[in-house]
């Protein structure tokens, strides 16, 4: 009997989806998050009868043939980048993305990561870092003594130091685009890295035609929607029930046919 191994993928494809979901639900309050959803496939098919085989006679044909399914599986599981709402903070250092782009981040071991998050803070260097310590790229300093920093929508930074007028510039943001973002790795702490899917980065100013602008003083918050992901858990216990009452009756069914006698 076919049913139990069915009914078996399809509980699991959908544990996984309730995984999926429950990290969207998570993280609903974290800087910069981007929701993901669970896509399914099919699995293969036992050919008893294929379409179009010969049914009695040379010139007739099966229309449809007899094609039995054996379940489900999970296709993958894929980043929805929608913008998710401006969060004021009023922190001089938080810089939200206002489209498209990601933050460059230099890692300890010197590899380039990419984040939405723009919660930075100075290091005891005045070096603008992550809250994790990590520098921006490229790297920006804010000179000791520095009255206010201004970021421009277009990622210039400059200063005002005591007794001087005019602002100084001290470094550019810079964004990066992808164009394949979903193909990102996810690494955790906010940051993602660069794959053979999501192909080489593109690196401009914010601004630039087909790059986001960035705002002082805000934060990009999560783009979960909580009534939307408890309507997918719904869902998808619904599905996982439905799939345990399969089992359920394929075992009835087996157990009546062990009766026979």
């Amino acid at each position: 009997m076919r049913t139990l191994s069915i009914a078996g993928t399809g509980m699991l494809a959908q544990q996984t989806n309730v995984d999926v979901i429950s990290n969207n639900i998570a993280n609903m309050n974290t800087t910069g998050f981007k929701r993901q959803r669970a896509e399914f496939q099919d699995l293969l098919y036992q050919q008893v009868s294929r379409p179009g085989a010969a049914a009695g006679g040379a010139d007739n044909r099966a229309p449809s043939g007899i094609q039995i399914g054996s379940g489900v599986k999970t296709g993958g599981v894929y980043r929805i980048a929608e913008q998710g709402a401006m969060t004021q903070t009023s922190n001089r250092y938080d810089v939200a993305i206002d489209g498209q782009g990601y933050f460059q981040v230099t890692m300890p071991s010197g590899e380039i990561s990419y984040t939405r998050a723009g919660s930075f803070q100075l290091s005891d260097q005045g070096e603008l870092v992550t809250t994790d310590g990590y520098p921006v790229a490229p790297g920006i300093t804010i000179p000791q003594g520095a009255v206010d920093v201004s970021i421009s929508k277009t990622g210039q930074v400059q200063v005002k130091m005591p007794g001087q007028a005019e602002l100084q510039d001290v470094g550019q943001l810079e964004l990066a685009t992808f164009v394949n973002e979903a193909g990102l790795e996810a690494v955790g702490g906010n940051m993602f890295l660069q794959t053979a899917a999501s192909g080489q980065p593109t690196v401009a100013v914010p601004g630039e035609p087909g790059f986001g602008t960035v705002v002082q003083g805000f934060l990009e918050a999560s783009n979960v929607n909580p009534v939307s992901e408890i309507t997918a858990l719904i869902t998808a216990q619904r599905a996982y029930e439905m799939n345990s009452r399969v089992v359920k009756t394929a075992d009835e069914m087996l157990a009546t046919s062990a009766q026979l006698r």
